[in-house]
């Protein structure tokens, strides 16, 4: 953004800082508004430009912030049904961030000497509920029952500082208190009754159209996808400068 007039861009009385998904203002108001305007309410309207101006600069997104970002590649019976990208939360949950992240990659960095799938990379979403989640990640069984994580077979709940504030957001599933391992899920709607009992560290940030095909494919009796929803491929995204996303439903 610009600065509401010119020529306050080229006063050394004047700070005026930008920062990616931040736009930190910053000036000297008083020492402008001395300088350039004695007139009352000539001063007023300077007052009332400027707050008008901040307040629109800072109308920033304010929510969690992601600092890395992982895709998966989905088919759907064999076919190809596009990517998601997730934003992960890694100062918020550094420690589920990395399992998550390295279980992404495993595949590149400690690739299978046998066949088998060491991270998400071949694994499906074995569980599927319409207008509820879908959830994925148990890379040993694909069944719901196995999985593990990067620290061994299960790790502690890391906190709960973030909620499942509505569709697309990434928790981790368990099987009780601090029982973490790989297994995962992408909510469908706002999961208020999971807060504080599940850990989410991540949002869908491209592909919400991919989650929703997926929330729309037919399970059978225990909830598994009559047609195979495979994760073909996935890996990380970089990020550059890390920014907020909103406390709602991913929309895209």
């Amino acid at each position: 953004p610009e600065p509401p007039f010119g020529f306050l861009s080229r006063k050394t009385s004047i700070t005026w800082e930008v920062q990616s998904h931040e736009h930190l203002v910053s000036l000297g108001l008083e020492v402008v508004i001395q300088k350039f305007f004695s007139n009352a309410q000539m001063r007023r309207c300077l007052l009332i430009t400027y707050f008008l101006y901040v307040t629109a600069a800072e109308g920033k997104v304010k929510g969690p912030k992601v600092t890395e970002q992982v895709y998966f590649d989905i088919t759907i019976d064999g076919q190809d049904a596009g990517r998601i990208e997730i934003g992960l939360f890694g100062k918020t949950v550094p420690k589920t961030v990395k399992n998550f992240v390295e279980l992404c990659r495993r595949h590149e960095t400690e690739p299978s000497k046998d066949g088998s799938l060491v991270g998400y990379k071949g694994s499906i979403f074995h569980r599927v509920i319409n207008d509820f989640m879908l959830q994925g990640g148990d890379f040993t069984k694909g069944d719901g029952t196995g999985g593990r994580s990067i620290y061994g077979e299960r790790f502690a709940d890391e906190n709960f500082k973030l909620k499942h504030y509505g569709a697309g957001w990434l928790s981790m599933a368990n099987a009780g208190v601090d029982t973490n391992g790989s297994q995962f899920f992408i909510t469908c709607k706002k999961a208020s009754w999971l807060d504080g009992r599940h850990v989410v560290f991540g949002k869908v940030i491209k592909g919400m159209s991919v989650v929703r095909t997926i929330e729309k494919t037919k399970t059978d009796s225990r909830d598994k996808p009559v047609k195979e929803v495979k994760i073909s491929d996935c890996g990380v995204v970089a990020v550059e400068t890390p920014y907020a996303v909103a406390k709602a439903d991913a929309t895209e």
